[in-house]
């Protein structure tokens, strides 16, 4: 699922990354917004079909666009779990997702703890996940999950405010396989996914640059990278080419190919690509590579 970003605006700061920007050059480019996520949309909709989340007229939610943090669809059952957020000026954007999703046909309930969505809560197999807590979303909320849904959940704490969300560190590969920015966590809670999982490690400025912030597609990955509109005397260069090296080493290997798009106007409101999709179905998307 995705949603046309008519409402996206950067008013309120809410994330360290949008600290960066002065106030001229924070302003989005709307016109320039939609092209660029009509590209990751047409790509994906070669794919397979994506859903777009309607946004309401006169609709003020500046972040609606970021659907990975509206909520999270089950995979081994029928419900949607809808965002409590945190941030406060992203209330409400629940409340749209719950009822679409609701049109659906699926059962869908608001967390009762602040929870931030599959930004936060990555699904690798059966009633397997990993979800990150201590920044944006309360473990209380994936205990209460256990206790209602039958899941069984790897918690994470995140500490690093520029790893606000659990898919700024872990990127499910496949559903034995998961890219994992180690330094990002204790020894405890690595060897908590080495039991469930084989770890891709990956470093934190891999990281910091958004290599985990990716999309996995049949034998397609999609990241975002602005690389070709900077200096390659700079230093956000360096990072990103060393960024786009890795992951690239990482699909070589597992005979995948790795599609860039370019999402300047969406780094504006500290969202990467992952940020711009909610996943309603995995079947074909994390399954072993042969």
């Amino acid at each position: 699922m995705m949603n046309i970003p008519s409402s996206y605006d950067t008013a309120v700061r809410n994330n360290v990354w949008m600290e960066e920007y002065d106030d001229e050059d924070i302003i989005v480019n709307k016109p320039k917004a939609i092209r660029e996520m009509w590209e990751v949309y047409s790509f994906l909709a070669s794919q397979g079909f994506v859903y777009l989340l309607p946004t309401p007229i006169d609709c003020k939610l500046q972040d609606l666009v970021f659907v990975a943090n509206n909520g999270i669809v089950l995979q081994h059952t029928p419900i949607y779990i809808g965002s409590n957020f945190k941030a406060t000026n992203r209330i409400g954007e629940e409340v749209i997702g719950m009822r679409f999703f609701d049109s659906l046909g699926y059962k869908t309930i608001r967390s009762p703890f602040e929870f931030e969505g599959e930004a936060e809560l990555k699904y690798l197999r059966d009633n397997i996940y990993i979800g990150g807590y201590g920044i944006r979303s309360d473990k209380r909320a994936y205990e209460w999950m256990e206790s209602e849904f039958g899941m069984n959940i790897i918690k994470l704490e995140l500490k690093d405010p520029k790893n606000y969300h659990l898919d700024c560190t872990i990127f499910p590969f496949t559903n034995e396989s998961v890219i994992v920015a180690v330094d990002s966590f204790t020894k405890e809670e690595i060897k908590s996914i080495e039991k469930v999982a084989d770890i891709i490690p990956i470093t934190m400025d891999q990281a910091h640059t958004g290599l985990t912030n990716s999309v996995r597609v049949n034998n397609y990955l999609l990241n975002a990278s602005d690389i070709d509109f900077l200096s390659k005397r700079s230093e956000d260069y360096r990072y990103e080419s060393d960024k786009n090296r890795r992951l690239e080493q990482i699909a070589a290997d597992n005979a995948m190919e790795v599609c860039y798009f370019n999402l300047e106007e969406y780094m504006k409101g500290g969202g990467l690509l992952s940020c711009l999709v909610l996943h309603v179905n995995y079947e074909r998307m994390l399954t072993k590579l042969i």
